[in-house]
């Protein structure tokens, strides 16, 4: 990888082993419509995979596995508007991999939105050309993508035949470990033709019966000038193509420009999706009309959303690469659509593109840079409201209880069993006992409404949430006389190597720490949010929930009287029990494995259990310190009757990262949070691991199947809230930056409650600028001082 400033990320070498993660890297998205980076000559087999992926775009399949038929829902991968590839007279036709690289460059300009192929080969025959092709996936006009290519002959003159395919006959085999299951997700309805340039495709997901329409008009120019080409329409079953010949001279260019334009049946605002691509597709620009639009929104994203980092190393192109792709799954684009944030970003087919707690690594970023488009994704969750509270009742519970696992209309998606890689074998699932994903979208609530005061989104919204999920563990927890407090039993925690205690034929956990804590942090904050709302619409909302005084008196209750476990040394326990669990010999499995983050695969397929020992995936006690300051933390524990000794933070987090596998990318992050104030050293150097953790695919191949968004967004959120000691406290949004020394400074924009306000840090200084807003003043606190800002107000403050 050559970096030539912080805004182009250029691969300058052909390595076909490599591309699975480059076309990762390099997907091209618009919070609607999303496509991986492979070459549009390629077809989905070797190292290549173009897969096309539409927000929110699922169907379900039944599938026998180990003698039984289960069921998963998959996001669709739609079909390939790439495809564009040509062929000499009597040749075949062309494929990166079967000519002789002489020149490769491979660029995204994350400013742009453009992706950029410069390439020159040279054939058996001795022919050699030069191919440049640019694509973007437009965010002005969500429906638009565009494709030109750029052929000059180096050393000969004669006929060519250009190929410009739509290919609906794709499947979804883009992770290996899901190829034994069902993979035909479409079904081919219409084939045709607008006009003689117009080729298009409609299919259906065979389940779901949503319909996708993709429409290409494909002209050729030379010298500016468009060419007359005699097209011929060539169809198969699922496949539909215009073929046509260009005569090529020496050292002269010709450019095909494909531009492609996408509609599908969840769309707003259409009568129908073949009717409005046909329309939109006669209105469409050229290939460098579109281009320059598509160029425009994204100089306006990043105008709103960019870290300018003062940095001496890859930091700030690796930051601006992880921006990008947080605001090519989510953008304006995605308002009013009914979607969430995946975890893999909509970049491939990992996790089935489900909907994790990984959005809770998400929303802090958004929360203070697109308001909107947040309080959208919370949307997601409010529609999906009466299926997490079914879902509580048929599992004897009241309230909701959201799916750890999220698709189409919020049934649990988690998988009931789950294929182990090193031993082949399928082992049974219990990952969905992670309740705490309703803690996570309280928490979002709360951050949500904290960062824009939306007292709209409060009383329509977010309270009937809040109050439910508040139910729910109020349902889920009971009284241990014996103890005299509450308990929360067979759930599991963030830590997903531990479902399940040594030799025991149930699943789940009792009493995880981080599950109980925040358990009585989400009651409290129900019962603050009580307080907030209007005398009307609480009644409104006691009346269609059915609560009463007893239930509010209930929750204030086990607020105060929670369980929490504690080892012998004061350490705050994983779960009950945690500390009777073996100690595991590290160095004996990093000898034999190298590589040993998925701990579980390693230790399942030796006939032996990380149920057994003190080890984890990823950060689960840690996590309190994490979403919540220390001064929460001392009031959640003072509230419960419990004395907490802030100094045995740096013990807690030491105990439990020498016991981490980090099996996921989201687990350095957290480490790298809490470090922060006890060892910034420490914390940057971890900091640094998760920034790559995508970029180089430090976990071996599982980026090709999707980028890790909640990774991605929390290394932009380390910047924009942890070192920079940014939160909102009491109504006043404070700032106390202790940025590590290698980080010399930096600016950014945040939306604070409707007011934008541009911030400069450097290792001694604060500038806070209020730029605009809709109210006169603001305050404002740097590190132990409260300062009013009106707009049109600088100030500065040494650190």
């Amino acid at each position: 990888m050559n970096k030539n400033n912080d805004w182009k990320i250029i691969y300058e070498d052909y390595i076909p082993e490599h591309e699975p993660l480059r076309e990762a890297l390099f997907t091209l998205g618009n919070g609607y419509i999303a496509t991986r980076a492979a070459a549009e000559e390629s077809k989905a087999e070797n190292d290549h995979y173009p897969g096309t992926y539409l927000a929110g775009g699922y169907n379900r399949a039944k599938s026998e596995v180990s003698g039984r038929i289960v069921e998963n829902e998959d996001l669709v991968n739609w079909p390939n508007w790439l495809s564009l590839t040509f062929k000499h007279d009597g040749g075949s036709w062309f494929l990166l991999d079967d000519v002789e690289v002489l020149h490769y460059r491979h660029e995204l300009d994350l400013y742009k939105g453009i992706m950029k192929r410069t390439i020159k080969f040279r054939e058996e025959d001795g022919r050699e050309t030069s191919l440049i092709a640019r694509r973007f996936v437009n965010m002005k006009n969500p429906h638009f993508a565009g494709i030109q290519w750029e052929i000059t002959p180096e050393n000969w003159s004669g006929k060519i035949q250009i190929r410009s395919a739509l290919d609906g006959t794709v499947t979804n085999s883009g992770v290996p470990r899901y190829r034994d299951l069902t993979s035909v997700h479409l079904q081919p309805l219409e084939i045709g033709s607008f006009n003689e340039e117009s080729i298009y495709l409609r299919v259906q997901a065979n389940q779901s019966k949503l319909r996708m329409v993709q429409a290409a008009r494909t002209r050729a120019f030379r010298d500016g000038e468009e060419l007359p080409v005699n097209r011929r329409f060539f169809k198969k079953v699922g496949y539909v193509a215009h073929l046509f010949d260009l005569d090529c001279d020496e050292n002269e260019s010709v450019k095909i420009e494909k531009i492609v334009a996408i509609y599908s049946s969840k769309d707003r605002a259409i009568t129908e999706p073949v009717l409005e691509a046909k329309n939109s597709l006669y209105d469409a620009g050229s290939f460098d009309e579109l281009a320059e639009a598509h160029a425009h929104a994204w100089s306006e994203l990043w105008y709103r959303c960019d870290i300018d980092l003062k940095d001496g190393n890859n930091t700030q192109l690796i930051l601006r690469l992880h921006i990008f792709h947080i605001l090519q799954t989510a953008s304006q684009n995605t308002i009013g659509l009914d979607v969430g944030i995946p975890a893999r970003g909509w970049h491939g087919e990992a996790y089935r593109g489900h909907i994790f707690w990984d959005e809770l690594f998400v929303f802090p970023f958004l929360n203070f840079q697109l308001p909107e488009l947040a309080r959208s994704l919370l949307m997601y969750r409010y529609h999906r409201l009466p299926a997490a509270k079914r879902a509580a009742r048929l599992a004897g519970f009241r309230g909701a209880m959201f799916p750890w696992q999220s698709g189409s209309n919020g049934r649990e998606e988690s998988q009931v069993v789950h294929l182990n890689p090193k031993s082949g074998k399928w082992d049974p699932d219990n990952t969905y006992l992670q309740r705490h994903v309703g803690i996570a979208i309280a928490y979002n609530i709360y951050q949500y409404y904290e960062a824009t005061r939306d007292i709209e989104f409060l009383m329509a919204y977010g309270a009937e949430m809040m109050l439910e999920i508040a139910r729910f563990w109020s349902s889920l927890s009971f009284f241990n006389k014996d103890r005299g407090r509450y308990e929360i039993h067979n759930v599991v925690g963030p830590d997903e190597f531990h479902t399940e205690y040594p030799d025991s034929d149930q699943p789940g956990l009792n009493n995880n720490a981080y599950t109980n804590v925040m358990a009585v942090w989400v009651l409290r904050t129900a019962l603050d949010f009580v307080e907030l709302l209007s005398d009307t619409r609480k009644k409104e909302l006691f009346t269609d929930l059915k609560i009463d005084e007893d239930e509010i008196t209930r929750w204030d209750e086990i607020s105060r009287n929670m369980f929490v476990p504690f080892m012998d040394n004061g350490i705050i326990s994983q779960f009950e029990g945690y500390e009777n669990l073996e100690d595991l010999d590290f160095e004996k499995y990093r000898g034999k494995y190298g590589d040993i983050q998925r701990l579980d695969r390693i230790l399942k397929a030796e006939g032996d259990s990380p149920n057994r020992y003190k080890v984890s995936k990823q950060a689960d006690v840690l996590m309190l310190f994490f979403l919540l300051s220390s001064d929460e933390i001392e009031n959640l524990f003072n509230r419960l009757g419990y004395t907490f000794d802030r100094s045995i933070i740096p013990d807690t987090v030491n105990y439990y990262i020498q016991r981490s596998s980090h099996g996921s990318t989201l687990s350095r992050l957290v480490y790298s949070w809490v470090f922060s104030r006890s060892d910034r050293e420490e914390s940057y150097q971890v900091f640094k691991e998760s920034l790559i953790s995508d970029f180089e695919d430090i976990q071996g191949g599982t980026t090709a199947e999707g980028i890790h968004l909640g990774a991605m967004a929390g290394t932009v959120d380390m910047v924009q809230r942890c070192y920079t000691g940014l939160e909102i406290r009491g109504g006043i949004l404070w700032l106390n930056p202790r940025l590590p020394k290698e980080m010399k400074g930096f600016n950014m924009r945040i939306r604070y409650r409707g007011h934008w306000i541009w911030l400069h840090f450097t290792q001694h200084k604060v500038e806070v600028s209020f730029e605009s807003g809709h109210s006169p003043q603001i305050e404002i606190g740097v590190i132990d001082k409260v300062y009013e800002l009106g707009q049109g107000d600088c100030k500065k403050f040494l650190l």
